[in-house]
């Protein structure tokens, strides 16, 4: 679903060209059609998280893929500016709720010295739709005047129908909670409903008994620090994913096919590094001195791109991908970790939603960048400035559950009551893997 999801919001980079040979949309108006997705992501981001609540992960879930699906399908029907912007807002409306659901997902069904991983794996999705929404949009496109529809309208129609037909199968495949999964046996379920239960007591204890409605929530100093990091990621990651095409394309002797391989190489280079890095964090618990290393690679590889040839540029942004996608299982342990339990599915959506913000504004700035400058150099400076900034704001976080305690390297929190049942716990899934 993820990979559907990646897929269906970017690939009208591949069809930049193409939308304003065939309507006229230039580099400013795609831009902010691009962006606007974002904004309807971000108005309908917690109204549907909490629709997922009352219906149930699988049933929600699964309704936004098929949604989605649905909608990009429709972009074949679009005729200009005003038609495009809309089906883009209207994409983001489909799609909101996505991502903080299956967060959110994940934290009711592993504990948290397993969830840098399963973000991880999750999170590759998007990685695989990038490296193969190249290979895969570059033969579509090249469908142009097939039964009398162009390359671009062959692209939203198939990527789209694909989407709506995993989310089907999605909901005939998931299961909403730990005592619906037949798949486990009787104490597999236990282990780790035992292990989640843990977690969340320990966390409660070290929050204590404040309040944790919306309001306190937003107006958290912890939560707004945490935003704006994910804010610059979001700005590099749709940014790259918008963009790195027309980037590409400046490479001499390149077209369509071309383009679509060498634009994946950034995201195949991401996969390894996400992997790496998650099961580092999984193992030593230090994800904060990771979340400050990545964002720094980031801002380093994006400033050595604006300033290089097209093809070093390519190859300086592998390295800036390596750090800000590689952020992801991460940074979302980091919240899940920081966030009082009873606020972490709210405080996931909002930070999700309002840090969505820089994919409205990434695109649209280096739409008003190259159009008036011919060039996007500025623009990778400005990703590489708020990757920096970012790296100083990490600095404050802390991952740790609370003040006076540190974690022993593998996830359990000594010199406190709950460090042998951590230990309990973490035996019990263990010998009940082998299942």
């Amino acid at each position: 679903m993820m990979m559907c999801n990646q897929l269906n919001r970017s690939n009208i980079g591949y069809a930049q060209s193409h939308l304003e040979a065939d309507l006229g949309i230039g580099a400013a108006a795609y831009g902010l059609g691009a962006g606007l997705f974002f904004i309807a992501y971000t108005v309908f981001e917690i109204p549907s998280n909490m629709l997922m609540e009352r219906f149930g992960a699988k049933l929600w879930l699964s309704r936004i893929c098929v949604s989605w699906g649905i909608v990009s399908a429709c972009m074949l029907f679009a005729q200009g500016e005003w038609s495009f912007y809309f089906l883009r807002f209207l994409l983001g409306v489909a799609e909101a709720g996505f991502v903080p659901a299956v967060l959110y997902y994940l934290t009711k069904w592993l504990p948290n010295s397993h969830r840098g991983r399963a973000n991880a794996r999750y999170a590759v999705g998007a990685l695989v739709a990038f490296s193969l929404s190249g290979p895969l949009s570059g033969p579509l496109l090249s469908l142009d005047g097939a039964w009398g529809l162009a390359g671009w309208q062959w692209m939203f129609l198939i990527e789209g129908l694909l989407s709506a037909c995993v989310g089907v199968f999605a909901y005939f495949w998931l299961d909403s909670k730990i005592d619906d999964a037949r798949w486990l046996s009787a104490a597999e379920r236990q282990a780790l409903v035992t292990a989640i239960a843990a977690d969340e007591a320990e966390a409660a204890a070290a929050h204590g008994s404040r309040r944790t409605g919306l309001w306190s929530v937003l107006r958290s100093p912890k939560v707004g620090l945490l935003i704006f990091i994910y804010f610059s990621v979001q700005m590099s990651i749709y940014a790259n994913t918008f963009w790195l095409p027309s980037i590409v394309r400046d490479i001499e002797g390149t077209n369509d096919v071309t383009v679509g391989l060498l634009s994946s190489l950034p995201w195949i280079c991401a996969i390894f590094a996400m992997f790496t890095l998650a099961r580092i964090g999984d193992r030593t618990g230090r994800r904060k001195a990771l979340l400050i290393g990545t964002l720094l690679l980031a801002a380093v590889g994006s400033y050595a791109a604006a300033v290089t040839s097209p093809v070093v540029a390519l190859v300086m942004l592998c390295l800036a991908a390596m750090g800000f996608k590689s952020i992801s299982p991460i940074f979302w342990p980091i919240v899940q970790r920081t966030l009082h339990p009873m606020a972490v599915g709210m405080g996931i959506a909002l930070i999700n939603s309002l840090a969505n913000l820089g994919g409205f504004v990434a695109p649209y700035g280096f739409g008003l960048v190259e159009e008036r400058t011919g060039s996007t150099a500025w623009g990778l400076i400005a990703l590489a400035a708020f990757s920096a900034l970012a790296a100083v704001g990490a600095f404050f976080l802390s991952d740790a559950p609370a003040e006076g305690r540190k974690e022993d390297g593998k996830g359990r929190t000594e010199g406190t009551p709950e460090a042998a049942p951590a230990q309990t716990r973490k035996t019990a899934l263990t010998d009940n893997s082998s299942h």
